[in-house]
């Protein structure tokens, strides 16, 4: 899903493959197996092709399709969500699109609870490790 979806973004921003490497920092064949499903690019590469077509990472991977981002959804603010680490954002990310999750008390802003969420991300991290 996700070469099928950003050979879309990529064509229907009249880009080639070429311009968004170039956006991305990456080469061209390196790019090219992005899109083909030969490689799957990191979660760095994911953040920047979000950022520049300005949708979701989930949409990206196909877990939704809905374009919009996520924290938008949530209530975080674009500039909010750009002024947080890469680490800060991976775990806002994680908690939002967990389907099993729910808080109790809920705080009224997500940014509020970052701090709980990354503690509680670690941890669910470690248990992952462990299992394997």
């Amino acid at each position: 899903m996700l070469g099928v979806r950003l050979k879309y973004l990529r064509k229907s921003n009249n880009k080639t493959q070429q311009d968004i490497a170039d956006i991305l920092g990456i080469t061209r064949p390196a790019y090219t197996a992005y899109e083909q499903g030969k490689r799957n690019p990191d979660y760095e590469i994911l953040e920047k092709i979000a950022d520049y077509y300005n949708v979701s990472i989930d949409y990206l991977l196909g877990r939704t399709d809905n374009k919009g981002a996520l924290h938008t959804q949530a209530g975080i603010s674009d500039n909010e969500y750009n002024n947080l680490s890469s680490y800060q954002k991976e775990v806002i990310d994680f908690f939002l699109t967990r389907e099993d999750l729910f808080f109790k008390n809920q705080p009224e802003n997500l940014l509020d609870a970052l701090e709980h969420f990354e503690v509680f991300y670690e941890v669910l991290k470690r248990q992952q490790e462990n299992k394997k």
